[in-house]
């Protein structure tokens, strides 16, 4: 990720937190990360210039990381101002991989700020190329067991690191990216990281788009988000518009049906942790009547589980339902989730319901290309629209 450099470094008094340390002064910029496909925005990049080591420093200090978890926690308060929820990208310099009370700091600052670890993506300095893989894959695995996601800021890794560090982002370099339209050895290896990323799990984000045709070579090379000029300009704040995306073409090859696709019926999901219990999923039910079903979510945004309403209130309302049930993981009560992909049309995710008669009315469950969840459609409203065309 390019930084944004100050022109101007105001003094640091000696008994703050990050006295070693320079701050920078200039505000922060704000960039979209996009949806290829919808081209709705799912997520907002904060670019700032991190605070800077003055002297040299080969181990990472207690001074330094309370300075970095104090700047995160400026931009994350800043970001809120602009009264954004979507989840937000921040930098993070890779150095901090190797401090070993920084994910504490962090996470208690964050907690204060009223944002949950799982809403931020810490994207690394694109010098982690250059770390120990054991300081990588150690620190990726600390900031992930405290609830948040991390991103490898350049794919310029090596492909096992990729697999056993798991990040939930890489970006595609934008020196990578430029270009894709016009040159095939650019869409080569986008595509191969492409398919790497999607083999681990592991989301693609294409930086530095420029153009429109970029966006219909990147979504065939695999891609599925990306941010950069063609979508807004340096002055973009979350909640403004960004740059419509060319309409992709319904369909792989050509072969499904016409129509609407499933995305025009979907509607957004109430989503909880693999691990929540059956009394949380209970509270979600009461709280909102015309609920159908509560989806259950890893923390890849994956859905591993939907618990229906009137299945579910069956099991726990009934005599000692309650008791047995309440505290006790809801996965046990949940059914395996059926998703139709969200290019699909909306006649085929009706053949794809039909093909259960056991549960031929539940919701179903649309998916992006990493089968991360991202919507819910009701089987009710695909038959009203189809009866009415």
């Amino acid at each position: 990720m390019s930084a944004l450099h100050s022109q101007h470094t105001p003094p640091t008094r000696r008994d703050e937190p990050g006295a070693l340390l320079h701050r920078s002064s200039r505000a922060s910029a704000y960039r979209p990360v996009v949806d290829l496909d919808s081209g709705s925005v799912v997520a907002v990049e904060v670019a700032a210039a991190p605070p800077a080591v003055r002297g040299s420093h080969t181990e990472v200090t207690v001074q330094e990381e309370s300075a970095v978890a104090e700047w995160l926690l400026a931009l994350v308060q800043e970001a809120a101002a602009t009264e954004s929820l979507l989840p937000l990208v921040l930098p993070l310099p890779a150095r901090m991989l190797a401090g070993e009370g920084f994910v504490s700091l962090m996470e208690s600052r964050l907690r204060r700020a009223g944002r949950r670890p799982r809403d931020i993506t810490l994207m690394l300095s694109a010098d982690m190329a250059e770390m120990a893989r054991a300081t990588v894959v150690s620190g990726t695995a600390r900031l992930r067991s405290a609830g948040f996601r991390c991103g490898f800021g350049t794919a310029m890794v090596r492909p096992d690191l990729v697999v056993e560090a798991a990040p939930f982002l890489m970006r595609i370099d934008p020196g990578i990216v430029s270009g894709v339209a016009e040159d095939q050895r650019h869409a080569t290896v986008v595509e191969g990281l492409a398919r790497i990323g999607r083999g681990s799990g592991v989301y693609a984000l294409a930086s530095g788009v420029l153009s429109a045709e970029d966006v219909v070579r990147l979504r065939r090379c695999g891609i599925r988000v990306g941010t950069g000029p063609f979508f807004a300009d340096q002055t973009w704040r979350p909640g403004e518009r960004v740059a419509l995306v060319p309409e992709p073409t319904a369909g792989q090859d050509g072969q499904e049906d016409a129509g609407p696709r499933v995305t025009e019926f979907m509607v957004p999901p109430v989503g909880l942790d693999a691990d929540a219990t059956s009394e949380q999923v209970l509270e979600s039910f009461t709280g909102n009547p015309a609920l159908n079903s509560v989806i259950l979510i890893d923390h890849r945004e994956r859905p591993v589980g939907v618990v229906d309403r009137t299945r579910f209130l069956l099991s726990v309302t009934g005599r000692y339902g309650h008791a047995l049930h309440a505290k006790r993981p809801a996965l046990r009560l949940a059914e395996s989730p059926r998703t139709v992909p969200a290019w699909m049309s909306a006649l085929a995710a009706l053949r794809v319901a039909g093909q259960d008669t056991e549960r031929v009315y539940d919701d179903l469950i649309a998916t992006n290309t990493y089968g991360q969840c991202l919507g819910v459609v009701h089987i009710s409203a695909l038959i009203q629209s189809l009866s009415r065309s």
